[in-house]
């Protein structure tokens, strides 16, 4: 089996953060890494009676935009297919509303990361 790579670790550690910060706001885990043939999502989550598709982003620097640049418009169909497919997987989610939300975190050397939480990234 394969050690993870520190980016895997920081990864990871960037989406508990997030679950943890979105949990105290009162949202509710529905799966965490839910993957298909078609990608990824991070995070989903209810929050009241909507199902939120969270992309977490993680930058160390901000060369290149930082995090929130990084949710690209190929990210943004990856994203977008995989809530698709997920909506037919679990289907009893598909009549609720849903939104696609960003979470990215930018470390700034020895300081604490900045979360900063878009709520409805952008639409399909």
């Amino acid at each position: 089996m394969n050690e993870p790579t520190s980016s895997q670790n920081s990864g990871q550690a960037a989406e508990a953060l997030a679950r943890q910060h979105l949990e105290r706001q009162g949202l509710r885990l529905l799966a965490q890494n839910w993957r298909c043939r078609r990608g990824e999502l991070d995070l989903v989550m209810l929050d009241a009676d909507t199902v939120v598709f969270v992309e977490v982003r993680y930058r160390r620097h901000a060369a290149w935009g930082g995090a929130v640049a990084s949710v690209d418009a190929r990210k943004r169909d990856r994203l977008t297919t995989a809530a698709m497919l997920f909506l037919q997987q679990e289907s009893h989610w598909a009549k609720h509303p849903c939104r696609f939300d960003v979470i990215a975190i930018n470390a700034q050397g020895s300081a604490a990361p900045r979360l900063d939480w878009i709520q409805n990234a952008f639409d399909t």
